[in-house]
C-alpha cells in the first residue's frame, strides 16, 4: 500500500470500533467529536505533510526492512542523519500544528523495541525480535498510526509491582496459553491512543525475577477485545462545543490523552516482544526513555516557535513592540528555545550502532536535553504570558464580542494599536492562552514536565551516564595528583 493521504488516515480512524469514554459517555465516533477532532487533526498533519513534495525528505524515508517509502514516524533509524531528521521533522510539525501531533511515542517504541528483542533473543533464543520485525512490516505496508504505552498507574511508588495491594497497578499477564498471553492493567496519560490503530506496550519500570509476570511487551489493535478508553480533561476542553472558533485559540488542532485499561485482553504469540524476561524490561525502559527525551527537543521546540511569535504579534497589537524590555524578552525565549532544538540535534549527532543495526542517540545528551525542557518552556510560556498581559485570561467570550449590546463596548475598552483590529487583539491572546494555559498546554507546558519521565528520572540517568570518576581522574592528571 502507498502512504495514506490524511483523508484516508481519518476514514481508518472512523472504521475502527473503539470503546471510549468521556464525561461519563461512551463516544459513538470519537473522530467526529468536537472536543476529540482537533486531537485527530493533528495527527491527520502527519500524513499530510508526507503527501508534500516540500518536506518528502523529512516526512518520509526508505524502509530498512522493505526498501519502499514510508513516513519517518514508522522508520528504524539507520543512521545519525536519521536520528537528526526525526527532530527537525518533530519541529516541523510542532510549528505547523501548535500543538502535540501524537505519533512520536509510537516512534520511539519502534527503535526501542527492535534493539532489545535482538539482544533478548542472542540470550534466549526466543522469537521476539522475528515478532517485531514481522510486525513493523505490517505497520510500514499499511501506513499506520501507532500508539506507545508505558507508564502504569503505579499505585503505591515505594512498593514494586508484584508488592502491590492490588496486583493490576502495573500491566501484567493473567494466563499463559500455548496461543498467547492474556494480559490485565491500565496504561496512563496515553496522549494519541484514540487516535491509532495499533499500540505497543512496555514495562514502565526496571524488575526482578519476582516481577516476572510484569516485565510484558506486545502489540494490539486499539479496538481489541477489552480495551476502554477513558478521555482525561484538560483545561477548556469543552469550550470546543460552544461553537466559537475564537475562544478557543486553536481551533483546527490539539492532543488528547486517555487513561487505557485492559480487561483481560488477549495477544496471540507473534505480536509479543518480551514475556517474562526481568532483565530487558529495564533495559526497553532506558531506550525508551533516551529516544523519548530526544523527541523533545524537536516538537517542544516547533511548538515554542509558536508562542514566540505569539507573543511578538501581542505586543504588536499592545502597542510595546518597540519597548527595550519586550525586545529582551523575545530574545530570551529565542534563546530558550533554540538551546532545545541545540541538545536535540547534538544527542542524534552523537548516536551510535546498536547491536541490532539501528541507531541510538548518546543517552547523556538525550537526558540533559529533556531536562532542559522541564524547565525552558515554563520560562517561556511565563514570558509570554508577561508580554500578553492580563487581558489574555479576562477578556471577554466571543459571545459577549458579537452580541448587540455587550459588543460595542468589548470593541471600545479592548482597543490596543491604533492598525490592529480588537478581534485580532483576541485571537492572538487567545492562542498565547491556548499554548499556556489551555488544551495545549497538556502537550507544552505539563508533558515537558512529566512526559518521558519526571525531572529526577532525568537527574539519575544524568548521574549514571556523566562518567563523575573518569573527569576526577582528568583533574588529578593536570594537578599532578597521585592516588
Amino acid at each position: 500500500m502507498a502512504l495514506m493521504t490524511g483523508e484516508e488516515y481519518v476514514e481508518s480512524i472512523r472504521k475502527l470500533n473503539l470503546n471510549v469514554y468521556m464525561f461519563g459517555k461512551k463516544i459513538a465516533c470519537p473522530a467526529d467529536h468536537p472536543i476529540l477532532r482537533p486531537s485527530l487533526n493533528s495527527v491527520k498533519a502527519t500524513y499530510d505533510l508526507a503527501q508534500d513534495p516540500q518536506y518528502e525528505d523529512l516526512m518520509t524515508a526508505t524502509s530498512s526492512l522493505t526498501g519502499k517509502k514510508i513516513n519517518r514516524f514508522l522508520h528504524i533509524h539507520q543512521s545519525t542523519k536519521d536520528l537528526m531528521d526525526k527532530v527537525k521533522m518533530q519541529r516541523l510539525l510542532g510549528q505547523q500544528t501548535g500543538a502535540c501531533f501524537q505519533r512520536c511515542v509510537g516512534m520511539d517504541a519502534f527503535n526501542a523495541v527492535f534493539s532489545t528483542t535482538f539482544e533478548t533473543d542472542q540470550k534466549y533464543g526466543s522469537s521476539y525480535h522475528k515478532n517485531f520485525i514481522e510486525y513493523a512490516k505490517y505497520c510500514q505496508e499499511n501506513d499506520l498510526t501507532v500508539d506507545g504505552a508505558m507508564t502504569d498507574p503505579k499505585g503505591d511508588r515505594g512498593l514494586a509491582p508484584h508488592a502491590q495491594e492490588d496486583p493490576d497497578l502495573y500491566l501484567r499477564v493473567v494466563e499463559r496459553r500455548e496461543d498467547g498471553i492474556v494480559v490485565r492493567g491500565a496504561k496512563a496519560h496515553q496522549t494519541g491512543a484514540i487516535n491509532s490503530q495499533e499500540m505497543i506496550v512496555m514495562p514502565t519500570v526496571s524488575m526482578k525475577p519476582e516481577d516476572k509476570d510484569y516485565a510484558v511487551a506486545f502489540a494490539v489493535p486499539t479496538d481489541a477485545e477489552g480495551i476502554l478508553m477513558i478521555i482525561g480533561r484538560q483545561s477548556c476542553d469543552t469550550r470546543k462545543m460552544e461553537g466559537s472558533e475564537l475562544d478557543v485559540g486553536n481551533s483546527e488542532f490539539g492532543g488528547v490523552e486517555a487513561l487505557v485499561v485492559f480487561n483481560d485482553v488477549f495477544v496471540p504469540n507473534e505480536r509479543i516482544f518480551l514475556n517474562g524476561e526481568t532483565e530487558y524490561a529495564g533495559v526497553l525502559v532506558e531506550r525508551f526513555a533516551g529516544y523519548h527525551r530526544q523527541s523533545y527537543g524537536g516538537c517542544k521546540a516547533g511548538v515554542g516557535d509558536v508562542l514566540i511569535g505569539a507573543a511578538a504579534v501581542a505586543a504588536d497589537c499592545n502597542g510595546c513592540a518597540k519597548a527595550s524590555h519586550i525586545k529582551d524578552k523575545l530574545i530570551e525565549m529565542t534563546h530558550l528555545n533554540e538551546s532545545l532544538y541545540c541538545c536535540g540535534i547534538a544527542c542524534s549527532a552523537e548516536g551510535k550502532p546498536t547491536e541490532a543495526g539501528n541507531y541510538m542517540i548518546d543517552l547523556l545528551l538525550a537526558n540533559v536535553c529533556k531536562q532542559n525542557v522541564t524547565r525552558f518552556p515554563y520560562e517561556i510560556s511565563r514570558l509570554a504570558e508577561d508580554i500578553a498581559g492580563g487581558i489574555m485570561v479576562t477578556a471577554p467570550s466571543e459571545a459577549d464580542f458579537r452580541d448587540p449590546v455587550t459588543g460595542p463596548y468589548v470593541e471600545k475598552y479592548l482597543k490596543g494599536a491604533k492598525d490592529v483590529s480588537v478581534e485580532d487583539r483576541i485571537r492572538i491572546l487567545r492562542l498565547i492562552e491556548n499554548l499556556c494555559l489551555g488544551t495545549a498546554a497538556v502537550g507544552y507546558r505539563t508533558e515537558s514536565l512529566h512526559g518521558a519521565g519526571s525531572p529526577q528520572a532525568q537527574r539519575i540517568m544524568i548521574s549514571r551516564q556523566g562518567d563523575l570518576p573518569k573527569k576526577k581522574e582528568m583533574a588529578k592528571k593536570i594537578a599532578k595528583i597521585k592516588d
